[in-house]
């Protein structure tokens, strides 16, 4: 990705070099052209050319539509979310940058990636924005209190890249950096070995079970106060006013902190907040536990269970999908 910007960087220097010296060459033509050679001089009317002004329309909106559609083209490759990417959780903290595999490794202001392979970074702050810019890799983007924001790179040679945190946030900004280290495939997997921990994923499981989530989330509904989680990530959730959503990284933290904003169908407006009862990085391991559930994923929106007396359908039942509220 980082050539294409380039490339687009490059070709929007040379339209503007070309035209600045066409433009002063016409001036010091016309300058000597048509200069007054006598104080008595009178030059003769010139009318317009419908011709020639047409010319210096069009071909200015030509190379114009031709940067629009270029940096249209890069924007969209950049910032379309990857697929089959290594996922990497970031939480910015004045005045470090925490990172943890999806394989439970944690770093400290850097972070290890193999080449040749997708890296997605799923970022949130624990205070104010921050911004991670890494230059060799020609990305950067906010990182925002409340939500989470997305970038990822492919990077094609190792060695070692800068990162930078792009977005003032306080009297150390500017020690706020760190390095990525770009590995070939066995030494990459080789440092994984080396550094086992729980997963995310795993660790958002304790916590799913100690928080007492599972009392109403169970993997199928069970006792109909909650839907069900198994599948829902990635799904279409149907609300109580009859709109959907699709059931993200950024739904699922809604979910947790303001479980009131979105009502699944069905289901009574009974779940409560846990604002400052977790941190960030505490969200980041409830959301790779919800979307390591995801596996079989549901065709429909769950329902809320019929209550134990009723009496079963003889249709087969469809998959669940739900959403983490209630």
């Amino acid at each position: 990705m980082s050539g294409e910007v380039d490339a687009l960087y490059l070709y929007l220097c040379g339209v503007t070099a070309f035209f600045t010296l066409l433009i002063y060459a016409l001036v010091i033509y016309f300058v000597i052209r048509y200069r007054r050679r006598n104080p008595s001089e009178i030059p003769r009317p010139i009318e317009g050319s419908t011709k020639l002004e047409t010319l210096w329309s069009v071909i200015p909106l030509l190379i114009a539509m031709t940067i629009f559609v270029w940096g249209a083209k890069v924007y969209f490759a950049q910032y379309r979310p990857a697929q089959n990417a290594l996922e990497v959780y970031v939480v910015g903290k004045q005045w470090m940058w925490k990172f943890q595999h999806a394989t439970g490794q944690r770093e400290i202001n850097e972070l290890h990636v193999p080449v040749g392979q997708r890296v997605k970074l799923i970022m949130t702050t624990e205070d104010v924005i921050h911004d991670v810019f890494i230059p060799a890799f020609r990305i950067k983007v906010d990182v925002v209190p409340g939500k989470y924001t997305t970038e990822w790179f492919n990077a094609t040679k190792p060695g070692r890249y800068n990162f930078f945190c792009a977005e003032y946030c306080g009297m150390n900004h500017s020690g706020m950096r760190g390095y990525i280290e770009v590995m070939e495939p066995t030494a990459y997997e080789n440092w994984l070995s080396g550094n086992a921990a729980a997963s995310p994923a795993a660790a958002g499981r304790g916590l799913f079970e100690s928080l007492g989530c599972v009392s109403c989330h169970g993997a199928n509904a069970e006792g109909g106060r909650g839907p069900a989680l198994m599948g829902v990530y990635g799904s279409k959730v149907v609300l109580n006013d009859g709109q959907s959503v699709v059931a993200d990284e950024g739904y699922v933290r809604e979910s947790i902190l303001n479980p009131q904003a979105k009502i699944v169908t069905g289901f009574g407006p009974i779940m409560p907040s846990f604002q400052g009862q977790i941190s960030e990085e505490q969200l980041l391991q409830l959301v790779a536990y919800v979307k390591s559930l995801s596996t079989a994923k549901p065709e429909t929106p769950t329902e809320k269970p019929p209550p134990p007396s009723a009496k079963p359908s003889a249709q087969p039942k469809s998959s669940p999908s739900a959403s983490p509220k209630k």
